[in-house]
């Protein structure tokens, strides 16, 4: 079973008493420590006092983003050492933020603990975070040091690496391949590459879209996976942000045709924007090597064609990659949205729709072999932050009260099923 490392009463409903929904800190199973959804804030006071300084001396000492980044990275830094790890053992990096300006303060302290070693990276703008006077929401994925998983960064031809974020490409810990999140950016990072956009003076000649996943399939995902020992076969999760999800069916027009075969769990995320400002599409993707003793499995479950993109699931080892799921059926949004619209404050909406994916998550991990109370990170993907502490009650009754590994961000609606309102990414323990 994970342990669960620590974790805090949600401030509105910590003094509930029983049937109170808990937050995890982090999560440590067999090699693996999750850490999700964290922000320089304290559960119970709000914003650390280190990041908010002196209200009458603002412009003094270091930019307060630079000093939110110290806080929650160094909080990270004191959580790994606890649990047999550190930063050296790093395997990948989740940044959502609500404004592009918190991003190079926060790079800084970044390198400042990371070093030359950043793992693999994913940063995209999204509305709002939970803590709304906090301008980054971090998530962290490492090993311990008595794993025998070492993170090493591999380098990949022509996957080419912003010298600001510094962040590895792709590095390989034991049979496993992470690799950064990735745009359609020339090498210079100086525009598009030419290969992944049509002419400035045509009309037509290719859909933008399609030019910019065809291209970060082929020139940015292949390189970086094949680079570790793996390859397009062995993919096992992908997590792509959309700037307009009216862009989602080319998207998966050109997906489908080179994964089609061999599928790999698939999560599609309305966002904010991106570092780079003629993108339209980011994707991370994660795999195992072609040659390593960890096999890839589908995981194949019958499921409404509206809940999710990619498979049900897909498994490698002890980890179990679920696609994101929404509260869908064959035909449009499994809770009424009238339901969802006109008692959304009651929170009926959003605890009904998370029971729904909560109850086919249960499923597709027994189908996998393990069971959601193993589960690792909870990401919820919400068109209204008023809705997380709805999701938490969900959760909190299908579990028992178990503290859940969850983090939330509001992305712009609407979600890949307009009339849903939460979306779940989940990643399992399954040893």
């Amino acid at each position: 079973m994970p342990d669960v490392i620590a974790f805090d009463p949600m401030p509105s409903t910590a003094a509930t008493g029983a049937g109170a929904p808990m937050r995890a800190a982090g999560v440590r199973a067999g090699p693996w420590l999750f850490f999700t959804g964290h922000h320089a804030a304290d559960r119970k006071h709000g914003t650390h006092a280190a990041v908010t300084g002196n209200p009458a001396m603002p412009l003094h000492g270091q930019h307060r983003y630079r000093r939110e980044g110290d806080a929650v990275l160094g909080y990270f830094g004191r959580l790994l050492e606890e649990h047999g790890s550190g930063f050296d053992c790093g395997a990948r990096l989740d940044q959502y933020y609500p404004t592009w300006r918190a991003v190079d303060p926060y790079h800084r302290a970044r390198k400042a603990v990371f070093k030359s070693f950043i793992p693999p990276s994913t940063s995209v703008l999204m509305e709002e975070l939970l803590v709304p006077a906090c301008s980054v929401d971090v998530s962290l994925i490492a090993v311990t040091r008595d794993s025998g998983m070492t993170p090493r960064p591999v380098a990949a031809d022509h996957v080419p690496v912003p010298e600001f974020s510094a962040f590895v490409p792709a590095l390989v810990a034991g049979d496993y391949v992470f690799v950064a999140g990735q745009m359609a950016n020339a090498e210079s990072m100086d525009g598009l590459d030419p290969r992944a956009t049509k002419p400035k003076s045509a009309l037509w000649n290719g859909t933008e879209i399609r030019l910019q996943t065809e291209f970060l399939i082929k020139s940015r995902l292949e390189p970086a996976l094949v680079a570790g020992g793996s390859s397009l076969k062995n993919a096992i999760k992908a997590q792509v942000y959309l700037s307009d999800m009216a862009d989602m069916p080319d998207f998966l027009d050109v997906w489908n045709a080179h994964f089609a075969d061999t599928p790999c769990a698939l999560t599609v995320v309305p966002t904010s924007g991106f570092g780079f400002t003629d993108g339209i599409i980011e994707i991370n993707i994660f795999g195992v090597r072609d040659s390593g003793a960890t096999a890839k499995q589908v995981i194949d479950v019958d499921l409404p064609a509206g809940m999710a993109l990619g498979p049900a699931a897909v498994r490698a080892g002890d980890l179990v990659c679920l696609s994101g799921l929404l509260a869908a059926g064959d035909d449009g949004p499994a809770i009424a949205p009238a339901r969802v619209r006109d008692l959304r404050y009651f929170g009926a909406g959003a605890f009904e729709q998370t029971q729904v994916i909560l109850e086919t998550a249960a499923r597709i991990c027994e189908q996998a072999g393990t069971r959601l109370d193993r589960v690792l990170r909870a990401q919820h993907f919400l068109t209204s932050l008023y809705d997380f502490p709805a999701t938490q009650f969900a959760w909190a009754s299908v579990l028992e009260n178990a503290a859940i590994p969850s983090g939330a961000v509001r992305v712009p609606a609407p979600l890949p099923v307009p009339d849903c309102t939460v979306m779940l990414d989940m990643w399992v323990f399954a040893a």
